[in-house]
C-alpha cells in the first residue's frame, strides 16, 4: 500500500476513485506559523494539480532547498495530487511534508506496476525523508559456481551477476555461507582459488593436502572428473541433495564391498558434511520450496521486518531488516513499502509470503513478476505449513525487535552518561571519533567511525586517504588534514540553504525548519580524536579555522604503561581529567576508540595489500586485461617481461609494436 494513503479525503467526494486518502489525525499543530506555512504548500500542489493527466505515474515533492520529501505512485496523478491540496485533515507527518514542498516531479508511465517498480526505484536512490527506508543497504551474498572454466571454483559473491555460472542464494549472512561452501568443500573437493592463482601451480596447494579440494590444477583429477564432481555440488544446492547422498552412500557400500576402506571412509566423511549443512538449518520445508518469508512486528511506533530464504526445501537464514518509518504508519503500510523496496535490485522467488494481508498484494505480485520474466506469488497464508512458517517468522520479528528496543534503551543511557561526563547540556545523538593508522608514514589513512542511538552507524563511517604532502609520520598534519576535509565539507554541504535564505528567499518557518527530528544528523555533536595534548590543539585549531568550535572537542590520551583504564582527557576550558575506573561513560569510551582503532587498522591494512599486490603493468598507459593476460601467458612473470628484450616483447601474440614499446620504455627508460 503506497505510503499517501494515510492522507485524508472526503470520500463522498472521490467516492468511486482508487487513488483517494482515507480519513486520518486530526491537523498538524504547526505553531503560529504553520497556518501560512501549509497554505503555501498547498497552493504549490494545487498549481501542478491543475495540469496533470489522469494517468498512472510517480510523483516526487521537494522542499526549497531541492532535497527530495517524498516519492509516491499512483494510478491517477491528478486525483493522488489533487488529494494533498484539499486543505482537509491530515496526519502530523503529510501535514509537515506539504508544508514543506516547494516543487513537484512527475513521471507517467503505461501501467501502475511500471509505477510500483519506478517507486521503488527512486525510493532507494533518492532517500526522500518522508517514504519508509530500508535502513540495511548491506547486498545479501550468494554462493556462486562459476561456469566459465573447464574446472568450476565455488565462491562467495556479493554484488551485480555478471559472471558466468550458477548462483545459489541469497544466503542470510557471510556466516552462513561460509559455513556452506566448507562443507561443500569436503564433500566434493571443488576449488576455491581464484583462476590466476589456478594458472600458476606447479604443485598442489594444502587444500590438497587435507582433503578440501580435489587438485585439478596439477593433473592430480582428470578434468571430466572433475566437472563430474562439480556437477554433484550443483544438483546439492539445486535441491537434488537426496539423489547426490545416495550416490555416495552407494559408492560408500561398493567401496567396503571391495575392501576399499580408506576411500569408503572418503565417501563418508562427504556424506557427513552434506549432512552438517542440512542439519545446520533450523527449519526445513516439505511443501515450500523456493520462498522469502516477511514478517513484521511493531512496537512502541517501531518496526522490525523479519525475511526468512527457504531454497531448494532448505532454510538459508533469516536476517531482521528495521526501516525507518513514520510512527502514524500501520504495519500493513510499512511491509507493503519494505517488500517492493527489497526486491529492488536483488531477483524475487516464486514465491513471496507476507505476515499481514497487503491491499496492494495483487500489484505487488505482478510487479515483481515482471522483474523476475516470470510469475511471482505473493500471498498471506492462513493455515497449513505455510502459516506455520510464518508464525515461526512472526515469532522471530517480535523478539528481534523487543532486543533492539532493549539495546537502544542501553545506549541512550550510554550517551548520556557520556554527555555528562564531559559536561555537555544534553546527550549527544551523533559521536565521531577520529583516528589515523600508517607505518613509518606510508599508505597514511585517517578513519572515522560514527555512534549514535542505534549503536554503531557503519553506514556513515568514512576513510580518508592521507595526501603526500603530508610529511610522512606527522601524526599532527595527519589529523590537521582529516579533520579539514571533514568539517570543510561539513560547512560547504550547510552553505545552500543558509545562501538561499540569505539570497532573499523567506526564511524557513518553525513549522519547516525543524526537519524530520528523528532522523539521524548528519553534523556531529561531539568529536573524539585519539592521542592527547598535541592532538588535541591540532584539532582545536582546525575546528576555529572552520567556524566549528560550537562542537565539543574530546581527546584521549593513553595512560600510564598503556592502561586502559587511566585514559587522560583534554577538553577546551577544562584542566586534564580522568574519569572513574567503574564509570560507564569509560567503558564506552574505550569501545569507541577501539572501534575507531580497528576501522582506521583495517583500512590501512587493506591499502598496504593493494600496494603489495599491485602489478606493475597495471600502471603501463595502454595496457588492458587482456594484453596483460596475453603478456603473462607468453613469459610467465612480471620479472620475466622486465628483462624481456623489445624483439622479444613484440612476437608475444595479441602485442603490437606500439604496445610492446611502450612496456619495454615503461621497465628500461630511466
Amino acid at each position: 500500500m503506497s505510503r499517501e494513503r494515510q492522507d485524508d479525503l472526503p470520500q463522498e467526494e472521490f467516492e468511486d476513485e482508487e487513488d483517494t486518502l482515507p480519513a486520518a489525525e486530526p491537523a498538524l499543530d504547526l505553531g503560529e506559523a504553520a497556518p501560512g506555512a501549509l497554505k503555501a504548500g498547498i497552493e504549490v500542489i494545487q498549481q501542478f494539480a491543475r495540469h496533470l493527466p489522469n494517468k498512472p505515474g510517480v510523483y516526487r515533492m521537494f522542499d526549497r532547498a531541492g532535497e527530495v520529501l517524498y516519492v509516491g505512485k499512483a494510478k491517477s496523478l491528478k486525483n493522488r495530487v489533487t488529494s494533498y491540496a484539499r486543505g482537509m485533515a491530515h496526519t502530523n507527518a503529510v501535514a509537515r511534508m506539504i508544508a514543506e514542498t516547494a516543487n513537484m516531479e512527475f513521471v507517467t508511465t503505461g501501467t501502475e506496476t511500471e509505477a510500483l517498480l519506478l517507486e521503488s526505484n527512486l525510493i532507494k536512490q533518492l532517500r526522500p525523508r518522508y517514504n519508509v527506508l530500508l535502513r540495511d543497504d548491506k547486498s545479501f551474498p550468494y554462493i556462486l559456481l562459476t561456469g566459465d572454466h573447464d574446472a568450476p571454483a565455488i565462491l562467495k559473491h556479493r554484488g551485480s551477476r555478471h559472471r558466468k555460472g550458477d548462483y545459489f542464494g541469497p544466503f542470510a549472512s557471510v556466516w552462513a555461507v561460509k559455513r556452506t561452501i566448507d562443507a561443500l568443500q569436503k564433500a566434493f573437493l571443488i576449488r576455491t582459488c581464484s583462476d590466476s592463482f589456478y594458472e600458476n601451480r606447479t604443485r598442489p596447494c594444502l587444500l590438497f593436502q587435507i582433503k578440501r579440494c580435489a587438485g585439478p590444477c596439477t593433473g592430480e583429477i582428470s578434468i571430466p572428473d572433475y566437472q563430474a564432481l562439480a556437477g554433484q555440488a550443483r544438483d546439492f544446492l539445486s535441491g537434488r541433495s537426496s539423489a547426490v547422498k545416495q550416490l555416495l552412500s552407494a559408492r560408500m557400500q561398493a567401496a567396503a564391498e571391495e575392501l576399499e576402506f580408506e576411500k569408503a571412509a572418503r565417501y563418508r566423511d562427504r556424506l557427513a558434511a552434506l549432512s552438517a549443512v542440512q542439519a545446520g538449518q533450523d527449519i526445513n520445508t516439505q511443501g515450500v520450496e523456493e520462498a522469502d518469508v516477511f514478517a513484521i512486528d511493531e512496537q512502541a511506533g517501531h518496526f522490525c521486518v523479519e525475511i526468512f530464504f527457504f531454497r531448494n526445501h532448505q532454510n538459508w537464514g533469516n536476517r531482521a531488516l528495521f526501516p525507518r518509518a513514520d510512527r502514524s504508519l500501520t504495519p500493513v503500510e510499512v511491509l507493503a513499502s519494505v517488500v517492493a523496496q527489497f526486491y529492488d535490485d536483488k531477483p524475487p522467488p516464486r514465491l513471496v509470503l507476507l505476515s499481514h494481508p497487503v491491499e496492494e498484494i495483487e500489484l505487488i505480485g505482478q510487479a515483481l513478476s515482471a522483474r523476475a520474466g516470470r510469475k511471482v506469488e505473493v500471498a498471506h497464508p492462513k493455515r497449513g505449513e505455510r502459516a506455520d512458517l510464518m508464525a515461526h517468522a512472526v515469532k522471530n520479528a517480535h523478539e528481534a525487535l523487543s532486543r533492539k528496543l532493549a539495546e537502544n534503551a542501553g545506549q541512550q543511557s550510554l550517551l548520556a552518561a557520556l554527555g555528562a561526563a564531559f559536561g555537555m547540556e544534553t546527550a549527544p545523538r551523533r559521536v565521531e571519533v577520529y583516528d589515523n593508522s600508517h607505518i613509518m608514514g606510508t599508505n597514511a589513512v585517517g578513519g572515522m567511525i560514527v555512534a549514535g542511538p542505534d549503536g554503531f552507524v557503519k553506514n556513515q563511517y568514512r576513510t580518508f586517504n592521507i595526501s603526500t604532502d603530508t610529511i610522512a609520520g606527522d601524526d599532527f598534519g595527519m589529523m590537521r588534514e582529516v579533520l579539514t576535509r571533514r568539517f570543510a565539507r561539513l560547512a560547504k554541504e550547510a552553505a545552500p540553504a543558509s545562501d538561499a535564505e540569505s539570497a532573499g528567499g523567506s526564511s524557513p518557518s518553525p513549522a519547516t525548519a525543524p526537519r524530520d527530528p528523528d532522523a539521524f544528523p548528519s553534523r556531529p555533536d561531539l568529536v573524539i580524536v585519539d592521542g592527547g595534548k598535541g592532538q588535541f590543539e591540532a584539532a582545536r585549531k582546525i575546528m576555529a579555522e572552520l567556524n566549528a568550535t560550537d562542537i565539543p572537542l574530546v581527546a584521549i590520551a593513553k595512560g600510564a604503561d598503556r592502561n586502559a583504564m587511566r585514559e587522560t582527557f583534554h577538553m577546551a576550558g577544562r584542566e586534564p581529567f580522568k574519569l572513574q575506573p567503574r564509570d560507564p561513560a569509560l567503558y564506552f569510551i574505550q569501545r569507541l576508540r577501539d572501534e575507531a582503532h580497528r576501522f582506521a587498522i583495517g583500512t590501512h591494512r587493506a591499502k598496504r595489500k593493494r600496494e603489495t599486490m599491485k602489478n606493475p603493468l597495471d600502471e603501463i598507459p595502454g595496457i588492458g586485461p587482456s594484453r596483460k593476460r596475453a603478456l603473462l601467458l607468453h613469459f610467465g612473470t612480471v620479472k620475466a617481461i622486465q628483462r624481456a628484450k623489445l624483439d622479444d616483447l613484440m612476437r608475444t601474440p595479441g602485442v603490437n609494436a606500439a604496445t610492446a614499446k611502450a612496456v619495454h620504455d615503461f621497465f628500461h627508460d630511466a
